[in-house]
This record gives structure tokens, sequence and C-alpha cells, in this order.
């Protein structure tokens, strides 16, 4: 049987995980899309997993197109997916790696746009509801987006990117009724922060002014289900930080 699905990137861990099992606890259920196939048993009941490469379009578009064979229609996209890297502008070693650059921009920028895209061209087929909404986009850029630290640069231009698409995709979207919202978070308490030290994310949890800890993936995961709920909010990009502004370093 079919049935309505949310996509959801970056859905193996850190904050895609968590919006998946929140998502599901609500009665949504899941398309999770991540690098590699997940497991059935790792996924909640009536959701299904996907092996997509997001950077690369025509891995994309195969799989959004199976995604909306396997389910009655996609009502919703959260794009999880992301990756880190670490380098100056010019380091010990010389300038930054082109290719690395690039890299992070394939998987941050032109993953979400490739997401974006292809299931916003699937949504503006559904039948709307009350108020005529078709569906909802929800991004991640970061707080490194405005405040990125030494050795972010890649990052901080992949997530200003992704922010910026934010209020063009919604006005643009606006007229078949799907909404775009991109949430920035802070320093969230993922798999990458894990495996840092103790001393290490103890320092890093200091530096957020309240609560002062490390922001739990929960958080982000009941602010997305709010955005899917709540009608009025779009084309905005909304910190979740617990009032962090980052220092450069």
């Amino acid at each position: 049987m079919k049935q309505m699905g949310i996509v959801v990137s970056g859905a193996a861990s850190g904050l895609g995980r968590a919006v998946m099992e929140n998502l599901a606890a609500q009665g949504y259920s899941i398309a999770a899309l991540d690098l590699n196939e997940i497991a059935a048993d790792q996924l909640p009941e009536g959701s299904k997993g996907y092996a997509c490469d997001v950077s690369n379009a025509s891995a994309v578009k195969a799989t959004i197109a199976q995604v909306g064979q396997d389910f009655d229609a996609i009502t919703g996209l959260v794009c999880c997916a992301g990756i880190a890297p670490g380098s100056k502008l010019v380091g010990r070693s010389g300038p930054h790696d082109a290719d690395l650059f690039a890299k992070v921009m394939a998987v941050n920028v032109f993953g979400t746009f490739h997401l974006m895209a292809e299931c916003a061209a699937l949504m503006q087929g559904n039948e709307p509801d009350e108020d005529g909404q078709r569906g909802v986009i929800v991004t991640t850029a970061s707080v490194a987006a405005f405040e990125g630290q030494i050795g972010q640069i890649a990052y901080a231009a992949s997530k200003g990117a992704v922010a910026a698409m934010t209020l063009p995709a919604a006005r643009e979207l606006a007229r078949t009724g799907i909404r775009a919202v991109s949430i920035a978070p802070g320093v969230f308490d993922t798999p990458m922060m894990q495996g840092m030290p103790e001393e290490v994310r103890a320092s890093i949890a200091a530096t957020v002014p309240f609560p002062p800890k490390l922001c739990d993936p929960q958080d982000f995961a009941s602010l997305v289900h709010h955005i899917i709920t709540n009608k009025t909010l779009n084309g905005e990009v909304i910190r979740l930080d617990g009032a962090l502004r980052m220092a450069p370093k």
C-alpha cells in the first residue's frame, strides 16, 4: 500500500536521523536518503531507504522518480545531507585545495538544489489542501553562513548559498502552493561533534549563551515538524543556536 511521504536526506545519522525519527513518530512516512541505503530494520515502520549521492544530478533525478512511484505523494522535503571539512584559504601547505572546495559545494549546495528541484516538480502535481498548500521544503543552512570561522571558508560559502536560495525558492513556488524555509543550526551534538575529545566538546558548548551546551538534534527535528505544520512560515532562514554568535576561531 502506498502512502504520503516526506523525503529526508542525510537520514542515516545526526540531524537527518533525528528528523526521520521525529516525523515518523508524528505519523509521517519517510523516504530516507543517504549515501548508502539504510537497512530496513534501521527505518521506522512505513518508511523506505534509498542510496543516493545528492551531489550527482542524475542520481537524484532517478532516486526521486523512484520515490514518486513508491509513495502516493511526496508532500515534504528535508535536506540534511552535508559535509564540513575544514581548510584555510591559505594554509601551511599552500592555497585551499580547489577540488575540496568544489566537493563541499557539490554536496551542500548542488545536493540541496537537485533535491529541491526534483521534489518541487513532484509536489506541484499534488492535490492542494484546504489552504492551497501542496508541499513544503526545509533546507539546512548554518550559523556559519553569517559568522564563518577561520578554516570554514568552503563550508560557510556553501551554507550562505543555501540560505540565499530560500527566499527566491519561496517566491517562485508560491504560485503552486509550496513553501520553502531554511534552518541555520548552531553547534549540535551530532556524530561529528561526538568524535571530538571531551575537553574540546566542553569548550565549544561553553560558547553557547543559553542553554550552555551542545544543542540537541531533537530540537532541530521539533523545529522541522513545526515548519511543516505552520503554514505561515515561508521564505525565512531561522537560526537555532541558543543565541550563539561564532567567534573568528
